[in-house]
C-alpha cells in the first residue's frame, strides 16, 4: 500500500462529507425560505444560524486554523441547540392548537396529535444532522492537517 493510496481516503471522505454538508446547508436554506419561515423574528433564527454556518465553512475552506476550528465547533454547536429548540417550539404550538380544539383531552393524547400537527414537529431536527456532520467534516480537516 502507497502511502498515495492512503492520503486518497481521507481525502476523498473529505469530499463526500463537505458535499453531505452543502446539501443539507443550501437544502435547509430553500426549504425555510420557501415555506415562508421569515414571518417573525423567531423564525428568522434558523435561517440566521444555517447562514453562519454556511459562511463559516467557507472561511474554514480556505484557512483551518485554531481560531476557525473553534468557531466553527461554537457556530454547530448553536446549530444544534437551535434545532432542539425548534422541536421544542413546534411542538409547544401544536399542542396548544390541539389543546383548543380538543381541551377535554388528555394530556397523552394531546401530546400525540401534537407530533402530527400543522406545525413539523420533527423537522428541526435536521439542523442537529446538519451540525452532526459539520462536525464530522471538522474532524477529518483536522486530521488531514495533522497528516494522519
Amino acid at each position: 500500500m502507497t502511502n498515495d493510496n492512503f492520503e486518497s481516503i481521507p481525502y476523498r471522505l473529505k469530499q463526500l462529507v463537505l458535499v453531505t454538508l452543502l446539501f443539507l446547508i443550501f437544502g435547509s436554506l430553500i426549504e425555510l425560505y420557501l415555506i415562508g419561515h421569515y414571518e417573525d423574528a423567531m423564525q428568522l433564527i434558523p435561517i440566521f444560524s444555517v447562514g453562519i454556518s454556511l459562511l463559516n465553512l467557507i472561511l474554514l475552506f480556505f484557512k483551518v486554523s485554531k481560531l476557525t476550528t473553534n468557531l466553527f465547533k461554537v457556530v454547530l454547536f448553536t446549530t444544534l441547540i437551535v434545532g432542539i429548540y425548534g422541536v421544542y417550539l413546534h411542538l409547544e404550538s401544536n399542542y396548544q392548537f390541539e389543546y383548543e380544539i380538543r381541551p377535554s383531552n388528555n394530556y397523552w393524547e394531546l401530546l400525540k396529535d401534537s407530533f402530527s400537527g400543522a406545525l413539523p414537529t420533527l423537522a428541526p431536527l435536521s439542523l442537529v444532522v446538519l451540525s452532526l456532520v459539520g462536525y464530522s467534516y471538522l474532524i477529518i480537516i483536522i486530521k488531514i492537517n495533522e497528516k494522519i
